[in-house]
């Protein structure tokens, strides 16, 4: 947890400008260096938007000789599917590509307790928000158990495993801990710690995939706190082998308005759902911009790429091509490129994106219903 009056970040709040060297150090993680070939074929690694890890090696190997690994994630089924949520949607469909067998849990307890007390609602968003996109994007759904935490499976021997699972991580971690790890935390923010370190673990009991197995968990600099309680405690547990958690993290999309991307304020964000129409009219009004305040001091000056939100929307992958975003890149910060043919080579690209994606949900409703039912 890193909480000052003016930069928070924690698993529930994410406040100020970010300075990620510095969260490195006082995590405790690691840079990525020296990734295979395969890596730097993926936007988010060879632009350094996935930044750190813990025990990423584990995982390359068991990449590189073809051995068995998971991917685990979870959603929060809060508001509409956005770019912000489109990370960890690539890194689940680029590691299926390398073998990972995907575990995607729906945090509806931690939703209900903390966020919206309809569960049936809860429940439709995941579906129709989340897992829909996904699918679009690529995801395959005969590669992957997904589940919800109020549901984990209609087998009862794994349903018994995972919630049996859960309870044992409760005697095994102390009130003193969660005060070290998180601060000020709450009885429910406890218990919904706690969940997800099952979610995190109980890939590795013999109910599922039998063994001990590496298990990556990619998520954002502010789930750390959730990562360290799971890998603390697994350790204390000596009833199951638990092979210790691998993860990375990524760095925060910034929202149109240039702080973090609220599921709750629909004009710091680009749905997957809106309209061309509806993306355009929000970059036009909403995109924070680096440009100078008129054309003749921008022309001298040139703009600042590094907080213009149009720029690093391209990025985040809206423009994959390393050479075309340097370009773009330089021309901004000469002063060459002015902000408004910036937003309009984003409008362009996220309009042909967003058309031919929505074109792609309706088949993936279908596959999704068909997977469900």
């Amino acid at each position: 947890m890193v909480k000052k009056s003016d930069n928070i970040v924690t698993p529930w709040e994410v406040k100020g400008k970010i300075d990620y060297d510095k969260l490195i150090k006082q995590f405790g993680l690691k840079h990525l260096q020296h990734l295979p070939e395969q890596f730097q074929k993926n936007v988010l690694f060879r632009r350094e938007i996935i930044f750190a890890h813990r025990d990423f090696k584990q995982i390359v190997e068991a990449i590189e000789k073809k051995k068995p690994f998971v991917m685990m994630t979870g959603l929060m089924p809060s508001g509409k599917f956005h770019l912000g949520h489109k990370l960890v949607a690539e890194q689940m469909i680029f590691y299926q590509s390398l073998g990972a067998k995907i575990y995607l849990t729906v945090a509806d307890i931690e939703a209900y307790n903390s966020r919206n007390p309809d569960m049936k609602e809860l429940r439709e968003t995941a579906i129709k928000e989340y897992l829909t996109n996904y699918v679009a994007l690529g995801l395959k759904l005969d590669k992957c158990d997904f589940y919800f935490q109020s549901a984990r499976s209609k087998d009862g021997k794994k349903a018994n495993a995972y919630y049996s699972l859960a309870n044992m991580l409760a005697r095994h971690a102390t009130f003193n801990e969660f005060r070290a790890i998180y601060g000020d935390i709450s009885p429910g923010k406890m218990s919904s710690a706690l969940l997800q370190a099952a979610d995190m673990l109980h890939p590795q009991l013999k109910e599922f995939e039998g063994k001990p197995i590496p298990t990556i968990i990619p998520v954002g600099a502010d789930q750390d706190p959730h990562l360290r309680l799971a890998r603390d405690v697994c350790k204390r547990i000596k009833a199951f082998k638990f092979q210790q958690l691998s993860s990375t993290y990524h760095k925060f999309m910034p929202g149109l308005k240039g702080d973090k991307m609220s599921s709750s304020d629909e004009t710091s964000y680009i749905a997957l759902t809106d309209s061309p129409e509806e993306a355009t009219r929000k970059i036009k009004r909403y995109a924070f911009s680096g440009g100078q305040a008129t054309l003749e001091e921008h022309r001298k000056k040139g703009g600042n790429p590094e907080v213009d939100i149009s720029f690093q929307m391209l990025k985040y992958g809206l423009e994959e091509d390393d050479q075309k975003l340097q370009k773009i890149y330089d021309n901004y910060k000469s002063g060459k490129l002015l902000s408004g043919e910036l937003k309009q080579i984003v409008i362009d690209k996220l309009s042909k994106f967003l058309k031919e994606h929505q074109e792609k949900r309706k088949k993936a409703a279908k596959l999704v219903d068909k997977f469900l039912n």
